[in-house]
Formats: structure tokens, C-alpha cells, sequence
């Protein structure tokens, strides 16, 4: 944060629109938007959708529950644990035969 300070001093914010307003919830509305669209999405995508991929992509990678908790500010650990669904080799090396 400082380095973008220093090197984007004209600016108090850190995601700014091209004439250096800061951007509102709209615009990234808009722009998630039209990346899910041209990433050929063929549904609607909406910013809170890169929260939960978060959520699944720590899961799918081993990283600990409680960590995934707190990153993501959840309160309650069993609002994290729903990231731990889709894992389906999460489990996979527990016990070895």
C-alpha cells in the first residue's frame, strides 16, 4: 500500500476509473460482468463470486479452515466450511492401505 501511495500520489484511492475517479460499486459490477461474459460464462457473475472462489480455491489447496475463516472474516467456522464441498480429493492421502 505504501509503494502505490508513492508511486500514485495524485490519487487517496487505489482503484481508480480512467479519469481518476474512484470507482464505484457499479462500475466493478459492470466490469466483473462483462469479464464472466467474455470468459464465456454463460450465466451472470457478480463481485461476491470472487469471494466464494476464493473460499473454494484455499479449500481445494489444503489450506486450514480456521485461516480460510479469518481471511475471509467469517465469524462463525461453519460459514468456511462450506468451501470444503467441492474438494473432492481433499481427503485423499488421510489414510494410506
Amino acid at each position: 500500500m505504501r509503494r502505490l501511495q508513492r508511486d500514485y500520489s495524485e490519487t487517496a484511492y487505489v482503484f481508480v476509473s480512467e479519469r481518476k475517479a474512484p470507482l464505484t460499486a457499479d462500475a466493478i459490477r459492470k466490469m466483473v460482468g462483462r469479464a464472466g461474459r467474455h470468459a464465456g460464462i454463460e450465466f451472470s457473475i457478480h463481485p461476491h463470486m470472487l469471494r466464494h472462489a476464493t473460499g473454494y480455491k484455499l479449500a481445494n489447496d489444503g489450506q486450514d479452515m480456521r485461516a480460510i475463516q479469518h481471511y475471509l472474516g467469517h465469524r462463525n467456522i461453519q460459514h468456511a466450511t462450506r468451501y470444503t464441498e467441492l474438494a473432492s480429493d481433499r481427503f485423499k492421502n488421510f489414510w494410506h492401505d
